[in-house]
C-alpha cells in the first residue's frame, strides 16, 4: 500500500533536523522544470508559482527551485543542494498533524515505505528524499518541453511509478 499526499505550499528552509537519506527519483525531469521556470520573466514567475511579486517572495523562490535541485559533490555523487528531508521541510497542516519531527526510527521507516508525495516540481517523492524548498503546484500552467502544463509534462509517469510499487493506493492528495 502507498498513501499519496501533496507537498505543502510553504516549506522550511532551515537545514536543522533529519538529513535526507535519498534523492528524488526524477531529478532529470525536475531539472527540465527548473529550466522552464528560469525562462520566465519576473512578471510571469509569481503568476505561475502562486506567490506575490514582492522581493522577499521572489528571493525565496530563487533560493529554492530556481537555483537548482541537485548537484554533484566532490566524489561525483548527486546530492540535494539543501539536504532537507521532504516530509520535514513541508509545513502544511497535514504535515503538522502527522508530526514527523517527533517520530522515532521505526516510524520514519514506515513513512518511507508507505508514503509518497506528489510534486509538480520533483514528480514522486519519498518522505526522506532531499529537496530544495520550492513552491510549484501541479496545476501550474507551466509549459515544459512543449507540454501545455505540468499534468501533461508528467503524464502517466507518476501513476506508473506508483503502480510499479504497489497495487493499492490511498489518495490523500488534494483533488
Amino acid at each position: 500500500m502507498r498513501m499519496i499526499i501533496s507537498p505543502a505550499k510553504k516549506m522550511r528552509t532551515d537545514p536543522d533536523g533529519l538529513a535526507a537519506v535519498g534523492l528524488p527519483r526524477f531529478r532529470d525531469k525536475a531539472e527540465r522544470v527548473k529550466q522552464a521556470l528560469q525562462r520566465l520573466t519576473a512578471e510571469e514567475l509569481p503568476f505561475i508559482v502562486g506567490v506575490d511579486a514582492t522581493p522577499p517572495a521572489l528571493d525565496a523562490m530563487e533560493e529554492g527551485a530556481l537555483k537548482g535541485t541537485v548537484q554533484n559533490d566532490a566524489a561525483g555523487q548527486a546530492r540535494a543542494l539543501v539536504e532537507l528531508a521532504c516530509a520535514l521541510a513541508c509545513e502544511g497542516i497535514q504535515y503538522r498533524y502527522m508530526a514527523p519531527g517527533v517520530f522515532e526510527r521505526g516510524e520514519y521507516a514506515f513513512l518511507q515505505e508507505h508514503l509518497r508525495i506528489l510534486s509538480g516540481f520533483y514528480g514522486v517523492l519519498r518522505p526522506l528524499d532531499g529537496v530544495v524548498p520550492y513552491r510549484l503546484e501541479m496545476q501550474a500552467k507551466l509549459s515544459v518541453d512543449g507540454c501545455r502544463d505540468l499534468y501533461d509534462f508528467w503524464g502517466g509517469r507518476l501513476a506508473g511509478e506508483l503502480a510499479a510499487e504497489t497495487d493499492l493506493i490511498l489518495n490523500l492528495a488534494s483533488r
